[in-house]
């Protein structure tokens, strides 16, 4: 039996330990916005936090998460409002939305440990492919959560749209 907690809840899983982490969370767990994507790491659409740290849940095994803390977007923000979330959405990144989660996750762990990230570092660290090409607008998101997350700006997004809250001129 392998255990590790899932989204701040204990979990115990009854699978072969070489279980890759991404069948564990979408088949034993229900846990279906990390998504399978390429299989290989490349893509980054089954993208999870470890330990604080974005890794690609395809490549890791269950065995080798045991006691950890893993996040997956279900677990990062119950409301939807993470500001990264909430920035993709305002500066309306968000195509097919396949990628999204994975996406989120690595934006996330990025704007953890680098509060205000420049352009060249966001790219080199969201690595994740999007076969609709969001890249320009994804960086400006991204710089956007950032200043959020700084508290130097606020997004109000109301059912799923974004509210501007600035003066009218």
């Amino acid at each position: 039996m392998t255990r590790f907690t899932v989204n701040n809840q204990p979990v115990s899983y009854k699978l072969d330990p070489a279980t890759p982490l991404l069948w564990a969370l979408r088949d034993a767990s229900n846990l279906t916005g990390t998504k399978y994507g390429c299989g290989t790491g490349d893509c980054g659409a089954c993208t999870v936090d470890i330990d604080g740290a974005a890794v690609r849940s395809c490549q890791v095994t269950i065995g080798a998460v045991e006691g950890t803390f893993v996040t997956t977007i279900e677990g990062l923000s119950a409301e939807g409002n993470h500001p990264v979330q909430q920035a993709l959405i305002a500066e309306n990144v968000v195509q097919c939305g396949y990628c999204i989660p994975g996406i989120v996750m690595n934006a996330a762990a990025l704007l953890r440990k680098n509060r205000n990230p420049s352009d060249d570092e966001i790219m080199g660290a969201i690595t994740n492919l999007c076969r609709c090409g969001i890249y320009p607008r994804l960086v400006e998101a991204i710089g956007r959560a950032a200043r959020v997350a700084r508290g130097e700006e606020e997004i109000t997004i109301d059912r799923g749209i974004p509210v501007e809250t600035g003066e009218e001129g």
